[in-house]
C-alpha cells in the first residue's frame, strides 16, 4: 500500500470570514451571468445589475404570513441552506489549500449536502401550503434519486486517491485528471451536484407548475435567503468537481488558485448552458433514470477504479 501523501497546510483562521463573501461573490456572478443569457435569450438587452434591484426589492419587501403556519421550521430551514453551502465549502482546496483539512473531507461535504436536503424540505412544509408541500416532497424525491448515484461519484474519487481528504485527491492526481479513468463518476457528479442545487434542468421542487413549489410563500428577506442559498449550493458543488476530477489547482504557467477559478467557471459555464438546453425533468422520470442507468453506471465505474488500484497496489 503506497504511503500516504503530505496534504498542504490548511489557510490561515481569517479565511474563515473571508470564505462566505467569496462565496457569494462567485454565486453573485452566476445569478449576473444568467440574467444576462436569460435577457438575451428574449430578445432584451442584458442588465447585469437586474440581480442587484431584486436583491434590494427582496430586502425592503414584506414578509408573507399564511395560517397556521410552523415559523419555526419555516425560517430555520431558509436560513439553514446557505449556512450548509458555506460549512460544505469549507473543504475545497482554493488553490493547493482548504480552509478545513479535514482527513474525512469528503464525508463532511456530503453530510453537509444532506442538511440542505432537509432544509428544502423544510421551507416546503412549514408554511402549512399545499404548493409548498409538494415543492418540498419533489425534492425529497429527487434527492432519492441523486443522492445514492452522487455518493458513488464522490466514493469513486476517493478510492481512486485512497483517501477521503479532498488535499490527497488532489495530489493523487499529479500525472493524470481523474476525469480520464473515470468519465462516468464525472458526469455523474455534474449531474447531481445541479439537482442537489434544483437548478434546471432539475428544478421541479421550485416549478412554475406549482408556483414555486417549495419557494412559493417565501417573500421578502425569506425569499432571498433561500434563492441565494440555492446559488451558493450550486457553486460548491459545482466547484468540489474540481478537486475530485480536474487535478485542483494543477495546470502550467498560471498559479493554482487561478487554474482552480478557471475550472470552477467553465463548469458553471457549462451548468448555466444546459440548463437552456433542455427541459424541466419531472421527479419520477429522474429517478427512473437514476435507479436504472445512473446506478448501475457508477457501481461499474467504481470496480473498474478498484481494480486499477488493487493492481497498483499489488504492483508496489
Amino acid at each position: 500500500m503506497p504511503e500516504p501523501m503530505s496534504a498542504p497546510a490548511a489557510l490561515p483562521l481569517w479565511w474563515v470570514v473571508v470564505l462566505p463573501f467569496l462565496l457569494v461573490a462567485v454565486a453573485a456572478a452566476v445569478v449576473a451571468a444568467d440574467a444576462s443569457l436569460t435577457a438575451r435569450a428574449r430578445g432584451a438587452r442584458a442588465d447585469v445589475l437586474l440581480p442587484v434591484r431584486e436583491a434590494g426589492r427582496l430586502l425592503v419587501g414584506q414578509r408573507r404570513r399564511t395560517v397556521a403556519a410552523d415559523s419555526v421550521l419555516w425560517r430555520a430551514g431558509g436560513a439553514v441552506l446557505p449556512v450548509a453551502a458555506v460549512l460544505a465549502g469549507v473543504v475545497l482546496p482554493l488553490g493547493l489549500r482548504p480552509v478545513a483539512d479535514l482527513s474525512v473531507g469528503v464525508v463532511w461535504f456530503n453530510a453537509m449536502e444532506v442538511l440542505a436536503w432537509a432544509a428544502v424540505w423544510m421551507v416546503g412544509w412549514g408554511p402549512n401550503s399545499a404548493l409548498g408541500l409538494v415543492g418540498g416532497y419533489r425534492f425529497v424525491a429527487q434527492g432519492l434519486a441523486y443522492e445514492l448515484p452522487h455518493m458513488f461519484a464522490i466514493i469513486t474519487a476517493a478510492l481512486g486517491a485512497e483517501s477521503l481528504r479532498p488535499t490527497d485527491i488532489v495530489a493523487a492526481q499529479r500525472g493524470l485528471w481523474f476525469v480520464v479513468i473515470m468519465p462516468v463518476a464525472f458526469v455523474v457528479y455534474l449531474i447531481s451536484a445541479t439537482a442537489m442545487a434544483f437548478w434546471g434542468p432539475f428544478d421541479a421542487p421550485v416549478g412554475r407548475d406549482v408556483a414555486g413549489g417549495a419557494a412559493a410563500e417565501l417573500s421578502g428577506v425569506d425569499r432571498l435567503v433561500f434563492a441565494g442559498g440555492r446559488r451558493l449550493l450550486l457553486v460548491v458543488a459545482v466547484a468540489l468537481a474540481v478537486p475530485l476530477f480536474l487535478g485542483g489547482g494543477a495546470g502550467p504557467w498560471l498559479p493554482a488558485w487561478l487554474w482552480v477559478a478557471v475550472k470552477t467557471a467553465v463548469l458553471l459555464a457549462l451548468v448555466l448552458l444546459v440548463r437552456r438546453r433542455f427541459p424541466t425533468i419531472r421527479a419520477d422520470r429522474f429517478t427512473e433514470v437514476a435507479w436504472i442507468v445512473l446506478v448501475p453506471l457508477t457501481i461499474v465505474q467504481a470496480l473498474v477504479v478498484a481494480l486499477l488500484v488493487l493492481n497498483r497496489g499489488g504492483a508496489g
